[in-house]
């Protein structure tokens, strides 16, 4: 493992989703998931893209939730679409990415990407 890059990517990590879900994670790992969570999650995911520096978080945030959406991964997309707000996405700005989720991915994808938006937009103080 790279020690630097599993240390850049955590911090990042935690930065984008929150330290308390990624705490979470690595709380719920043993020997069987620890490889998983360590080195291809957070030093290669994390590490190898989010932390290079070269994309803004606003402009991951945007390509993850587009490929989230395409790949139908919905548990997944409500968690970048946490992070996104955390990047400071606006509200209008993601409704933006929806609706061309929706004409890209079809409408009942976008049917389903507005619920798990709006549920997520609904707990925010």
């Amino acid at each position: 493992m790279d020690k630097e890059r599993f240390e850049k990517g955590l911090a990042v990590r935690k930065e984008v989703l929150g330290a308390e879900y990624v705490e979470r994670a690595f709380a719920d790992m043993d020997d069987f998931t620890r490889e998983f969570q360590e080195q291809i999650v957070t030093e290669l995911g994390w590490g190898g893209t989010w932390a290079r520096g070269v994309l803004s978080r606003q402009h991951r945030s945007v390509l993850n939730l587009g490929m989230l959406a395409g790949l139908g991964r919905l548990t997944e997309f409500e968690t970048h679409f946490r992070g996104a707000l955390r990047n400071g996405m606006s509200k209008d700005e993601l409704k933006e990415i929806l609706l061309q989720i929706s004409v890209y991915c079809g409408v009942p994808m976008g049917m389903e990407v507005f619920r798990v938006a709006r549920r997520v937009l609904d707990e925010q103080p």
